[in-house]
């Protein structure tokens, strides 16, 4: 039953607290409520046996936001620490900044909380693998934020890609397109931050750069100090969507080029990229990022695509459509191109169709992620997007970034995790924490 559900019946959020008992509610603390934070609360109030109990944040204004919303009288923090101390939390949603995940993951695991992680998992590689091995030490249930695997419509993808229906599939591309030119976020100059403390604790292990407006909150996303990007921000919905339908692992190489092309504003990310990663068995997969134009990505307007082949998947966040494909049913004569598109014009003899399109329609809202954490939680199963799920793919696309940076090929170890051909990109597999915050 949903908080929604239960409302329209009437009923108060005293009374429903009378009738299911303290040890069917799970008692959680979210750290990080601004915007994101903001969303993935909401998504947890919808359900009735989660309860809010602490909240983290340095801005008042979102702390107090989070506690109108909350049941009850959640305690307040500005220390993410002081909130894992309390006995009270069993649970700690993190939607921090990334290059605040890895920390604050790992020391909510040492403290005894199941941890629900925003994605993308972590800023670097290797913090994602000890974040890793930090829930498998202490068997905590984690969930990655990556809420499209609990979308009825991305699982339908997934059971139609995996039957075969599409043939053999060889490439699959995602999208994320906007039109941001020309201003962009703008070209503020740095300034006095409002409170030097705050920036001090904003940045945690980040370098220390002076105070910009464009580095803090939502557009920390626009500077690789706090996050990998669109990249790692959309791209690893959508490469993750890709690597659960083609059952795909790690690729074996990866390329990737791109820039600050058009926009003039004082981002550090491209505004146009694209990405190639090659897995085994003959497949590719490919992120396009267009920033300064908005006409649509395909003739579907699909965030992702699987082209097989006996046909075509389309999949946007409401829908998918498969559409099929014209089958040869015989050898390709050998004809110059003006030949061979004269005969396809005149005779359709050679095709035969394939079995009839269809669609269906759903949800990628944020709930159903938060419905599974809490299930998971009381059962001690595991999520939706467990942990190591969710490394691998934000392991993808961090591996691009670094390929744009180097602007070469790049091979890939999975085993180990760390490049064959170029040991300055294995640098930017981790980096230096600021002092005295260390990665554990």
């Amino acid at each position: 039953m949903t908080r929604r559900n239960f409302a329209g019946a009437g009923a108060t959020a005293a009374s429903y607290s009378r009738i299911l008992g303290a040890a069917d509610r799970v008692r959680m603390g979210f750290v990080g409520l601004g915007n994101r934070g903001d969303q993935v609360h909401t998504a947890f109030l919808e359900w009735g046996d989660h309860q809010t109990v602490a909240i983290c944040d340095l801005r008042d204004d979102y702390l107090d936001l989070a506690a109108r919303k909350s049941r009850g009288t959640p305690t307040r923090y500005q220390d993410y620490r002081r909130l894992l101390d309390n006995k009270d939390v069993d649970a700690v949603a993190i939607a921090t900044p990334d290059h605040w995940h890895a920390l604050m993951m790992i020391d909510a695991c040492n403290a005894g909380k199941d941890v629900y992680v925003e994605k993308p998992l972590s800023l670097t590689v290797v913090e994602g693998r000890k974040m890793v091995e930090a829930a498998e030490r202490t068997k905590r249930v984690v969930q990655v934020g990556t809420q499209r695997r609990s979308s009825k419509v991305v699982q339908e993808a997934v059971a139609y890609v995996r039957s075969g229906e599409l043939g053999q599939v060889s490439l699959a591309r995602g999208y994320e397109i906007s039109s941001e030119w020309p201003a962009g976020i703008g070209n503020p100059p740095d300034r006095a931050p409002p409170s030097e403390e705050e920036w001090d604790r904003w940045l945690g292990p980040a370098p220390k750069v002076p105070y910009n407006p464009n580095r803090a909150y939502y557009l920390f996303r626009y500077f690789y100090n706090y996050s990998g990007g669109q990249m790692t921000n959309i791209g690893v919905h959508l490469i993750d969507t890709m690597r659960w339908c083609l059952n795909l692992e790690s690729p074996r190489k990866v390329t990737a080029l791109g820039g600050r092309y058009v926009i003039k504003d004082n981002r550090e990310i491209p505004d146009t990229m694209e990405a190639v990663w090659c897995y085994p068995d003959g497949v590719l997969a490919t992120f396009a990022q267009i920033n300064a134009n908005s006409a649509a990505c395909n003739n579907r307007d699909a965030f992702v695509e699987f082209r097989g082949s006996e046909g075509t998947l389309y999949v946007t966040p409401n829908q998918i459509e498969i559409v099929p494909e014209v089958v040869r049913t015989e050898e390709i004569p050998a004809l110059s191109p003006l030949e061979r598109a004269k005969n396809a014009r005149q005779s359709k003899a050679t095709t035969r169709p394939a079995d009839k399109a269809f669609t269906m329609t759903g949800r990628t809202d944020t709930e159903p992620h938060a419905r599974n954490f809490l299930d998971c939680v009381k059962s001690r199963g595991e999520c939706t997007c467990p942990i190591e799920v969710g490394h691998r793919s934000t392991t993808t696309t961090l591996l691009a970034n670094i390929a744009c940076d180097r602007g070469r090929e790049l091979l890939w170890d999975r085993e180990h995790e760390r490049f064959t051909n170029d040991a300055e990109a294995n640098k930017l597999l981790s980096y230096e924490y600021r002092p005295p915050w260390k990665l554990p």
